[in-house]
């Protein structure tokens, strides 16, 4: 089978684009497999960031690119027997012999024209990442998709636990209107303010994704974090960012906070990979009760949920000060990990090729 791929943040190097190309992987293995892309090195850095094996798939020129006219991507369009695009709101114009659309965010100010709908009517599978996503998406757009996990593959706990609270996530979003969209800003605030009521022998680590043009701003940040036990790791490789994960005991996240995510629910988690990732080391999860997080973490068995800054100092302190219920909470976390597994994917997405 003949299948294109096209991902519209190809060079953002996120979790989305994790998802596509590890899709992409899978399906290479039994089909001929091309990314629609200009630049091979935005793929290549996809591939090395985590981890993916890129040597059976194809790369060619980007048909969905404004420059490339219309009747031509038809054309090229037509020699495929399937063409799968994650969204950016809008729906293409293909003539493929079936085209599934994936959707990793909502999209809550989209307008759906007449022209959408008649494209909508081309679709012959929806799917999203989380049950978040699909409960904007399924009302924007009138349709009933599936639900498809992203893939997250266990970090083997091999190092010594140590007091860390960790958090992974980029400095900034560029398709996300947020400045602060992984609320590290926050984050902080609440690990210092925990250091000023007496927390004594832990530490902060925050493992970050950094861009070049958001250097200035992120200066700003670590200057906020000054003369406090708060760290820095910027761009991990893979074997680093596992490290990160196997040697810390709890893991906070809070993209939503302070958000109403009844107007912008693009601006929560929509599904939370590092956390699962975190969980599979055995890393004990405390996030915001919004987004993805929700069909995550089950509140007080392998995690716990907060509402509030107060709310999630309490619940971080309870592990603190409670080794036992940290290993318990912690074992229940691995366990729920192994859910969100690699091979679970590439099987549910063969499956709805194959359909």
């Amino acid at each position: 089978m003949k299948i294109g791929i096209f991902d519209p943040y190809l060079d953002s190097l996120s979790g989305g684009e994790k998802y596509m190309i590890t899709l992409a992987q899978c399906l290479s293995k039994d089909n001929v497999v091309t990314v629609f892309w200009n630049n091979a090195e935005d793929l290549e850095n996809v591939a090395k960031r985590f981890s993916l094996d890129i040597s059976k798939i194809r790369l060619q020129n980007n048909i969905f690119s404004q420059d490339y006219q219309l009747l031509k991507r038809l054309l090229e369009s037509s020699r495929y027997d399937r063409i799968i695009i994650l969204s950016d709101g809008s729906i293409p114009f293909v003539f493929s012999r079936k085209l599934l659309v994936h959707f990793q965010q909502p999209f809550p100010q989209i307008k759906i024209s007449l022209k959408t709908q008649f494209k909508k009517m081309r679709v012959d599978h929806f799917f999203c990442n989380s049950f978040f996503t699909k409960s904007f998406i399924d009302k924007e757009f009138g349709i009933n998709s599936q639900v498809i996990y992203p893939p997250v593959e266990p970090v083997v706990k091999k190092n010594k636990k140590q007091n860390v609270i960790l958090h992974v996530g980029r400095f900034r979003a560029r398709n996300i209107d947020s400045g602060d969209y992984k609320k590290q800003g926050v984050m902080i605030g609440v690990f210092k303010k925990m250091v000023e009521r007496g927390l004594k022998g832990w530490k902060l680590i925050l493992a970050v994704g950094l861009q070049d043009e958001d250097k200035p701003k992120f200066e700003k940040l670590k200057e906020n974090a000054k003369d406090y036990p708060i760290e820095f790791l910027i761009n991990l490789n893979k074997a680093d960012l596992h490290k990160a994960y196997s040697t810390s005991k709890i893991y906070w996240h809070a993209s939503g906070f302070g958000e109403n995510l009844d107007e912008n629910p693009e601006l929560a988690e929509h599904f939370g990979i590092s956390t699962v990732e975190a969980m599979g080391a055995g890393v004990v999860p405390v996030v915001i009760n919004a987004g993805g997080q929700k069909e995550i973490v089950e509140n007080g068995e392998d995690g716990y949920l907060w509402d509030s800054l107060e709310d999630l100092i309490n619940k971080t302190n309870s592990l603190v000060e409670d080794n036992k219920l940290w290993e318990k909470i912690s074992e229940k976390a691995i366990q729920k990990s192994r859910k969100f597994s690699g091979d679970r994917f590439c099987k549910e997405i063969k499956n709805i090729i194959e359909q």
